[in-house]
């Protein structure tokens, strides 16, 4: 149960996207429709909405966007949309997961391709990497807001159920089991944790450094797939900084 934060490379992701909100939250919006359709528009009898509701108030989304996508889906919106992944390669030999919404799979397979080939890399076929990844619940306990020592919150959430802790000046980073991450995040705020970041990810088993000649292709192939609108989430095996050393 050790290693360091992931946590400072995440926020900075999500900073910077910042000035891409409004594209973040067209994403989410789809999201939500396609949750609340095939599942129904009530979050507590819907497990996999209120996760995308939890996402979406997470990312700051006016509640407002939130009711909108919701009641398209409960007034008979025709829309649909395609959950697509694309799998390959980034520059250095890094794996890549693509996950996307589509209601066109032609455009969107075209615009991925384009985000690998031009910068460097390569599109696998289906299976070629995610294999190298786990489908993971991953829980952020930041520790300005929760004062609870390291034997506290581990003997917590082994209790609950949850794989690994890992702590940092910063932050206590929780991995789960898929099955068993919505047991785990209820129960923590239960306990009274206050929770900071809560999502299911996909985690690579290894990760590959990013050979220095390669970082500035790599991170702008990374930035081109996540601006594309019809892509939801971009995971990666890349090695942080800190991996490195």
């Amino acid at each position: 149960m050790s290693g360091h934060s992931k946590w400072h490379n995440i926020q900075g992701r999500k900073n910077a996207q910042d000035a891409k909100r409004g594209k973040i939250f067209q994403k989410l919006s789809r999201e939500l429709y396609m949750a609340a359709k095939s599942g129904g528009a009530d979050p507590n009898g819907n497990a996999a909405l209120r996760l995308i509701v939890d996402k979406a108030r997470a990312a700051n989304m006016p509640k407002d966007n939130i009711k909108r996508a919701l009641d398209k889906a409960e007034g008979g919106s025709e829309e649909h949309y395609d959950e697509v992944t694309y799998e390959g390669y980034a520059p250095g030999g890094v794996a890549v997961l693509v996950e996307a919404l589509t209601d066109n799979k032609n455009r969107t397979a075209s615009a991925v391709r384009v985000a690998f080939t031009r910068n460097g890399g390569s599109l696998g076929s289906s299976g070629s990497v995610s294999y190298m990844f786990d489908r993971k619940g991953y829980l952020v306990l930041d520790r300005t807001k929760n004062s609870q020592d390291e034997d506290t919150v581990l003997m917590d959430i082994m209790d609950l159920g949850a794989d690994d802790l890992q702590t940092s000046d910063d932050a206590y980073e929780i991995y789960t089991e898929a099955k068993d991450f919505t047991a785990v995040r209820d129960g923590l705020i239960e306990k009274g944790y206050e929770v900071a970041d809560a999502e299911l990810k996909m985690i690579p088993q290894n990760t590959t450094p990013v050979p220095e000649d390669k970082k500035e292709q790599f991170e702008h192939m990374i930035d081109q797939l996540e601006d594309d609108e019809d892509v939801s989430e971009v995971y990666t095996a890349a090695a942080d900084d800190d991996d490195e050393e």
